[in-house]
């Protein structure tokens, strides 16, 4: 990659939640960000992987491939230890298509509701929680000239509340607790979120692997 494309990158989604994260994230780099919705030309890319890994290759592979640029693509989804790993790379359509948040909690609070009864977090108290869960977030750095691309995978662990809270982020971030914090990631400021989310713990883990380029 040229010094001039580098500062430039494009990632690989219309989510204007996301968007907006790695527009913080990365602007905090030095780089300019675009996103798919600077290209409403291009279709969306269908994500037919059983793992994050092969989802988000895939997006940045077709789209850096019709753009002839170098493209970031991250897949990421909610892992609820109580239903196995579900919803796992289907969460953002876990209630089905067209994608909705407000189904898509729905559904797990529904789900998470038959396999166990919610319980406070603490003996001494605390929100009602229906066990762990982790967020998972691959990124894919694809370069069509070469056709190399490095991926980076970060994590960030929590609880599943009983009851949403909050109105910021997206997703399932209002069901999502972080005890040390003692709050959702929905009510997190945009700052909070990006020093401990899951796309914030890859994106550092990429950035060292970019400055060993």
């Amino acid at each position: 990659m040229t010094e001039k494309t580098a500062k430039a990158i494009l990632i690989a989604t219309r989510n204007k939640g996301k968007a907006g994260e790695f527009a913080a994230l990365f602007g905090a780099l030095g780089y300019e960000v675009r996103t798919l919705l600077d290209y409403p030309e291009l279709p969306d890319i269908v994500e037919d992987q059983d793992t994050f890994l092969g989802n988000a290759l895939k997006k940045a592979r077709e789209i850096a491939q019709r753009l002839g640029i170098p493209v970031l693509a991250d897949d990421s989804g909610l892992e609820a230890e109580a239903l196995g790993g579900e919803p796992g790379v289907y969460s953002a359509r876990y209630a089905g298509e067209p994608t909705d948040d407000a189904a898509n909690n729905a559904k797990l609070l529904r789900e998470l509701a038959k396999r166990m009864e919610a319980a406070p977090l603490a003996e001494d108290g605390g929100p009602l929680v229906y066990g762990a869960a982790r967020f998972i977030s691959v990124l894919v750095l694809y370069d069509p000239q070469d056709g190399t691309w490095i991926h980076a995978e970060g994590t960030c662990p929590g609880y599943l509340l009983a009851e949403g809270r909050g109105t910021s982020g997206f997703g399932y971030d209002p069901l999502f607790y972080l005890p040390a914090y003692g709050k959702t990631l929905a009510e997190m400021t945009m700052d909070e979120k990006n020093r401990v989310s899951h796309r914030a713990a890859a994106l550092a883990k990429l950035a060292e692997l970019l400055k060993r380029d």
